[in-house]
């Protein structure tokens, strides 16, 4: 039962992962690119490396000779898991999933012209003349995007002509790995966006969470909601496209799938192999389960019998506005007077703005005003400072 496993990418996802893998019994190396990142303060090892160097990656690999590798990050030489799987090392959810969700071409592409599954219009770029040509046969607004990034950074909405040049530069000088391509997508006119967390089993069904309601800003999330409210039919049709995405890519674990709901139906936007940020909500009790002990069991090959609502729960994160290496979170104290809260504080060493450093947490009843427990969440989070 016990397994060795690598995690690479150590930020507050994994270490919310990390101590629900300790829970069971597991032994965690958190790898990442700095020192004392969040999962590295819970784990059992770390290692600091380059995790886009293919051979470093070797090198810890054969170091440590996992019997699971976990991916947390998107900047991974992600090609190198096929070898790891020839090497009989399960990787997670498995290195077809890890590489297509890794890049947003392979996964569109799968999604939209292998499995037919309804998304926004889309072209590519790796030119400035290409980006011209895409953005005239979808017009503006449009969403720009680099094909390989994280956090929404890169990510933003063309609005006006003049602003051609700025967005293309912003989304290729921020990509991530050394793929520099960005996707052009129409703007879709949703009025909610849902993430609908997904469980795969290698000995089981596949499972849906309740869906959870998120908002954005900057590409990035800004606040989570369990349970969104939704139509029968939309909720059928988004666990039909997440089963058929999720079944092509293969593997077992915990996934983030993305979609639109808008007056014409559901809409797939995008989909990540593990824990998702949104799904922090669950830290507030919502589930029987969280998603991280969700993706826990699935990954170890451990039982779910079901996966219930148990609470009406809410999430907004904490930004830090400077770039600082000493400061202090503050506001605690001040933000858990009221009842039925929660706060994880990730531990991050460092800040930059918009580093997300902190998440607030409140839950009530099945049946609450979720309008009212968004607001409560959001002034509970505005009390939170980085100082």
């Amino acid at each position: 039962m016990q397994k060795n496993i690598l995690l690479l990418g150590s930020g507050e996802l994994g270490k919310e992962l990390v101590i629900a893998l300790k829970r069971l019994g597991q032994t965690v190396i958190a790898v990442d690119n700095y020192a004392n990142a969040p999962a590295m303060q819970v784990a059992d090892g770390f290692e600091i490396i380059d995790m886009l160097d293919g051979d470093a990656l070797d090198a810890i690999v054969a170091k440590y000779k996992p019997t699971l590798i976990v991916p947390e990050i998107e900047a991974i030489r992600t090609e190198r898991f096929y070898t790891y799987e020839n090497q009989q090392i399960q990787v997670v959810p498995s290195a077809k999933a890890a590489n297509f969700t890794m890049n947003r071409k392979l996964i569109r592409d799968l999604a939209c012209k292998e499995l037919g599954v309804k998304t926004a219009m889309y072209f590519y770029a790796t030119t400035f003349k290409e980006f011209d040509t895409a953005v005239n046969k979808i017009g503006m607004p449009c969403v720009v995007k680099p094909l390989m990034s994280s956090s929404g950074k890169g990510q933003s909405i063309l609005k006006i002509e003049e602003d051609k040049q700025t967005v293309w530069e912003y989304a290729i000088n921020n990509s991530r790995g050394d793929i520099k391509e960005v996707i052009i997508e129409e703007f879709i006119a949703f009025h909610t966006e849902i993430t609908l967390l997904t469980v795969t089993q290698n000995n089981g069904d596949t499972l849906f969470c309740p869906p959870i309601g998120h908002r954005q800003e900057r590409g990035d999330y800004q606040e989570s909601w369990q349970p969104v409210a939704i139509s029968n039919t939309d909720y059928e049709d988004a666990c039909v496209i997440a089963k058929k995405v999720t079944s092509a890519l293969t593997g077992a674990g915990l996934w983030g799938v993305e979609f639109f709901l808008t007056d014409k139906g559901v809409y797939f936007s995008e989909l990540s192999p593990r824990p998702h940020d949104t799904g922090m909500v669950t830290l507030a009790g919502t589930q029987n389960l969280s998603e991280f002990e969700l993706h826990a069991r699935a990954i170890l090959g451990l039982p779910i019998p079901e996966i219930k609502l148990e609470k009406a729960g809410a999430s907004a994160v904490v930004l830090a506005n400077a770039t600082l290496e000493h400061f202090t979170i503050t506001g605690v104290e001040k933000a858990l007077e009221q009842k039925n809260t929660d706060v994880r504080i990730f531990g991050k060493p460092t800040t930059r703005p918009y580093r997300r450093m902190a998440v607030a947490l409140v839950y009530d009843a099945i049946g609450t005003d979720m309008d009212e427990l968004r607001k409560k969440v959001k002034e509970m989070a505005d009390l939170i400072g980085v100082v």
